[in-house]
């Protein structure tokens, strides 16, 4: 089943998800400010053709983790995934800022034995793998042949990550591991109000991410024309300023693709990061 999770994941991080996907991946919160300590919070997650709107398919929650506001760790209640999403509960009985969080890391590609294409850590093939058979399994790195030929490999590091304060806002939570692109907020994401710009800083390998592109797209692209994709750059320092023309829920994806990747045969890392923020009227 570990297997089987992973590669879920793995396909996952193959089509999502960037600015100009088709289906981009998402968890939206019934809420993200609440008061006292007795409150729980809904989340639903899938990924979709029109943001927050399940019509796709539903995000596995094998990966998912909940980070209390003093950084130990939490649970979910109640999960369910069904046909288009899935949905679980968050009891938020301590006070301050939560972190929920899906957090993966994969090496995807292909390599070529005997003049076949194999996939690693991909979607298999259609065809079956012998006359009769179900599809070629899906491989691991470790275990490409010696013999294989054509090595296509890139490593993939992808979060997606929701913000949900009980009571005063903390930033425990913030706390940088050092690895892929991270998100360093100076506004707090939980106190965002229409009108008021806010300041988002954002990491990458735990330094400052001079020069990253951040999308930034409004929920409602159902009853729209267009989805209303904004785009920003991160100054020297690593941080954004975005403005908010409207109150409502909002998708927040950044994406960079380098050299950097810890596997040795991956010959590009593809770092994703996504959050969803809520943005209430002044």
């Amino acid at each position: 089943m570990r297997f089987v999770s992973r590669f879920l994941a793995a396909a996952a991080l193959l089509s999502l998800p960037i600015a100009a996907s088709a289906h981009r991946q998402w968890m939206l919160p019934s809420a993200t400010a609440f008061s006292g300590t007795d409150s729980w919070v809904t989340v639903d997650a899938a990924a979709s053709n029109d943001l927050f709107f399940a019509d796709h398919q539903p995000m596995r929650l094998d990966t998912l983790k909940v980070w209390t506001p003093d950084g130990s760790e939490g649970g979910i209640e109640n999960a369910s995934t069904g046909r288009y999403r899935s949905t679980f509960d968050v009891k938020l009985d301590k006070p301050g800022t939560w972190k929920i969080a899906s957090q993966t890391t994969a090496v995807v590609g292909s390599f070529k034995l005997n003049g076949e294409e194999r996939r690693v850590g991909g979607r298999p093939p259609m065809a079956p793998a012998v006359a009769g058979g179900g599809p070629r399994p899906v491989l691991t790195v470790a275990e490409i042949p010696a013999g294989a030929t054509d090595l296509k490999l890139t490593e993939v590091i992808s979060r997606n990550e929701l913000f949900v304060t009980a009571g005063a806002p903390s930033t425990t939570v913030f706390k940088s591991v050092g690895r892929g692109i991270e998100f360093q907020p100076i506004t707090h994401p939980d106190e965002l109000v229409a009108g008021e710009p806010a300041r988002f800083g954002f990491l990458v390998d735990g330094k400052p991410a001079a020069g990253l592109k951040v999308t930034v797209v409004p929920g409602g692209k159902r009853y729209r024309n267009d989805d209303g994709a904004r785009e920003f750059t991160a100054d020297a320092s690593g941080v954004v300023k975005i403005d908010w023309p409207a109150a409502g829920m909002y998708w927040i994806n950044a994406t960079l693709t380098d050299d950097k990747a810890s596997e040795p045969r991956a010959g590009q890392r593809r770092l994703n990061y996504v959050t969803t923020v809520e943005v209430l009227l002044p």
